[in-house]
């Protein structure tokens, strides 16, 4: 059975996935997007922008959960330190917002730490972005 899909209705999943990706919830964008390139090659630039703007958002949705979380943690223990490295670091850290594992908790350890919004949104979107960039070169489109 073949199954095609619509550019359109492509990349409006696309978003969605790269959304979903980036909350705490499980799931990759990565293959939607390489899927999506190699059925419509003529989408490069509106998939990667739409991938890297849902991705951005579904991470700011996370700052913005951590943001409303209490400040308290105990002293001495390792999330006190590794929350100490990303304040030291502070935004920048974001360029690894992409990255599994590490990727949610740094989002919402920002916005636990209340780093700036701006900041961190654009540092976010510059690590996602080059991070969908990789998957398009992978797949032969850039």
């Amino acid at each position: 059975m073949d199954f095609a899909f619509t550019a359109e209705a492509g990349l409006a999943g696309l978003f969605l996935a790269s959304f979903l990706a980036a909350t705490l919830l499980p799931g990759g964008s990565e293959a939607v997007l390489a899927a999506l390139l190699l059925a419509h090659p003529e989408q490069a630039m509106p998939a990667l922008v739409l991938a890297t703007l849902g991705n951005t958002l579904g991470g700011m949705s996370t700052y913005a959960m951590g943001r409303l979380l209490p400040q308290r943690v105990g002293a001495g223990d390792t999330a006190t330190r590794h929350l100490e490295t990303l304040r030291r670091h502070g935004a920048p850290a974001l360029l690894l917002a992409w990255a599994p594992v590490i990727g949610d908790a740094l989002c919402a350890a920002a916005g636990w730490l209340r780093l700036p919004a701006l900041a961190c949104t654009l540092w976010m979107a510059l690590g996602k972005g080059a991070r969908y960039l990789v998957v398009a070169s992978g797949v032969g489109m850039l």
